[in-house]
């Protein structure tokens, strides 16, 4: 595994507290040089959002605060907001970059319906995300950057932080640039240049509220900016400055604590999606035996893929940047043809580009791992903000009959594993296996505890290597397309592979001798064992997982990012008395074969899906069940609080007169036909 900050958590009694060792965490009954919290000021759960100008520094702020917390060993789960603009218009709300962090003493999944604290560095990130902060909750302002020129530019007509606006919430004004010009002053730092630190000194602050150790920030500052002393020691001491502030303003108040998690013992790393799923390829090329080759065009939120592949050659593994999305799948299927284990990694809009390629590699019937992480759209749409709108063209985005199985990662640390079972479809029945994530998942990130290498599985297969078959007159040939009787996957043959000659191409070949054919009922016999090929693939799935409630009335059915939302939602309806049952589905295409049986039992099935209901529609034509949709298209995920309301809905129908709704509704209950 690549060299990460990593936690060891360990589980007994020696769980409070932590101590730095050479970049870990190991848990000790106290934490050298803390004050003592008494239990008044113990918080199970927190959650943070820190927001500014995109050029503000708040995705490193978060990302800071979120990796001292994983240290500390709270679970935790995080939500990066990115403006759609390269660079919006500074002050302006488009332009307002937020990054979202809940971390708690006890398991959990989402990264909080509400922010408890709102740390905001000007007036438009006040105006943008003032109204998810709770009521009551903590406003933590930059005043100094409430000016007039500002506010109006925010579009604000009076000064909220003098209007009486904000008295229902706990505001701390704190002049952030004018202390860290102050405290980076005797460097020799320009005011514009320590202008750019203040965002270390809202760290500093709400580290110091929320007792996060600093040495750990400390030394990533002087890992992080080493080379540029003035730079690392502005934000050392704008970072201190607001650590110092905390301690020594009383208006601030007495901190607080979240204590570490009781977590399963194991060493920890935090993860974002995308870093965890390109791991996940690299762990697959190991375990097939296969060198890995990604061929990939940038997209926002897919290009960390390629960054985080590109530095694991050590394992076999080759990057190219193609010139267009075309390309890029070019390579990765001719890369499966030479052996390889071919990935292209993409976004809805790739994805379209991609089709042709696609649909050869179907005909072709060769391993190949296309990656979605899917975004808003149509066309270019909402190219920072999540989406979960790709399955219809992930199902059916090819001409002709073009069946492929699809997989769907759930959580950040699932893209792991998901990435290893798309690739275990791929190589064993030698098809194309399209692998869903989207930008809530790729950007977000959590405590992953890092897998025994030895208990991942052996997804090798062999390669043709000598003749299979014999023609009319009694010679050795090779046959292409003689298929395997279990997985009705053809022979893999590496070109150049001795007397193992074949052809390749778009053109329908003839079943098993793989000849050229323009035969009708030759053609008619190869789409339906390429769509019995991928359809037997459910054979091989596990039975489904059904959580809560088996005499429920009411079942979720969920899949992709909707899991942290639908898990939280389902616990707390249970939690309240409320018999809830869920399904989480990981395996699209193949539908597993026991999911209609599971699914009639249920008087409502409601399928939550960031789209306008997609898999809702294929479950209801598939089943004939009576599955009602709820629908969200915000460029946002789930809150635990939409979940509960659509089982609320959902039990209500069932407790008055059980009958069949008439309309599907969105998540704020607006009927569509």
């Amino acid at each position: 595994m690549p060299n990460r900050h990593r936690v060891v958590v360990i589980t007994g009694p020696e769980r409070y507290g932590c101590r730095w060792e050479r970049g870990r965490t190991y848990m000790t009954d106290t934490q050298p040089g803390a004050p003592d919290i008494d239990e008044a000021s113990l918080l199970h759960r927190l959650v943070v959002r820190f927001a500014g100008d995109s050029g503000d520094g708040m995705q490193l702020t978060g990302d800071r605060f979120t990796s001292v917390s994983a240290s500390y060993g709270n679970d935790l789960s995080t939500f990066p907001d990115y403006p759609a603009e390269i660079r919006a218009p500074a002050g302006t709300v488009h332009g307002v970059s937020a990054f979202q962090v809940h971390i708690s003493d006890h398991e959990i999944t989402t990264p909080g319906d509400q922010p408890n604290v709102l740390v905001a560095m000007n007036p438009a990130a006040l105006m943008a995300d003032l109204g998810r902060l709770e009521r009551g909750g903590t406003l933590i302002v930059n005043e100094d950057a409430f000016d007039e020129r500002n506010l109006q530019k925010a579009g604000y007509a009076t000064d909220p932080l003098g209007d009486g606006s904000l008295d229902t919430y706990r505001v701390i004004h704190v002049p952030m640039t004018s202390l860290t010009k102050e405290a980076t002053a005797s460097l020799g730092v320009k005011p514009r240049d320590a202008e750019r630190s203040k965002n270390f000194f809202a760290l500093g602050l709400v580290s110091w509220m929320y007792t996060r150790p600093i040495d750990p920030t400390l030394e990533w500052i002087e890992t992080k900016f080493g080379t540029n002393e003035l730079v690392a020691g502005a934000n050392r001491e704008a970072f201190l400055a607001g650590y110092n502030f905390g301690e020594t303003t009383e208006a601030v108040g007495h901190r607080y604590e979240v204590r570490p998690a009781q977590l399963p013992g194991g060493e920890y790393t935090s993860v974002t999606g995308n870093t965890a799923l390109a791991w996940g390829i690299v762990a697959a090329g190991q375990l097939a035996k296969l060198p890995v080759t990604l061929g990939s065009y940038p997209i926002t939120p897919a290009s960390d893929i390629l960054h985080e592949l590109s530095k694991h050659k050590q394992f076999g593994v080759r990057t190219v940047q193609a010139e267009d999305e075309i390309a890029a799948i070019g390579m990765a299927l001719g890369a499966a043809f030479a052996g390889h284990l071919g990935v292209t990694a993409t976004s809805g809009p790739g994805v379209a580009l991609k089709s042709e390629t696609t649909s050869l590699a179907v005909s072709v019937e060769l391993p190949l791992l296309i990656v979605d992480i899917q975004r808003g759209g149509p066309s270019t749409g909402l190219p920072t903000k999540t989406e979960a709108a790709d399955l219809n063209i992930a199902m059916y985005g090819r001409h002709s009959e073009a069946p492929l199985p699809i997989v769907a990662a759930y959580s950040p640390t699932h893209c792991f594993a998901a990435a290893i079972e798309a690739v275990r479809i791929a190589v064993k029945y030698r098809t194309p296996v399209i692998l869903l994530s989207d930008g809530f998942l790729a950007n977000g990130s959590e405590p992953w505890r890092l897998p025994d290498v030895d208990t991942l599985p052996d997804i090798s297969v062999p390669f043709a290597t000598a003749y299979n078959g014999t023609d009319s007159d009694g010679e050795d040939v090779f046959y292409p397309f003689q298929r395997d009787p279990e997985t009705l996957a053809r022979p893999w043959a590496i070109p150049g592979t001795r007397d193992l000659m074949h052809r390749i191409g778009g053109l329908e070949k003839a079943d098993v001798t793989g000849n050229i054919s323009y035969d009708s009922e030759n053609h008619e016999r190869m789409v339906k064992l390429r769509a019995a090929k991928v359809a037997r693939i459910a054979d091989d799935l596990p039975p489904i997982e059904l959580v809560g409630d088996l005499d429920a009335d009411v079942c979720v059915l969920g899949w992709g990012s909707t899991w942290a939302a639908i898990d939280a939602g389902v616990q707390r309806r249970r939690r309240e008395g409320h018999k809830v049952a869920w399904v989480h589905l990981t395996h699209l295409s193949p539908l597993p074969n026991d999911l209609g049986d599971i699914l009639r039992r249920f008087e409502r099935v409601v399928v939550p899906e960031l789209n306008m209901g997609q898999l809702c529609r294929i479950v209801r034509a598939e089943y004939l069940v009576d599955a009602t949709a709820v629908t969200k298209m915000q460029g946002l995920p789930f809150t635990t609080a939409e979940i509960e309301a659509a089982i609320d809905t959902a039990l209500d129908a069932v407790a008055s007169n059980g009958g069949t709704p008439t309309t599907t509704t969105d998540n704020h209950g607006q009927g569509r036909p």
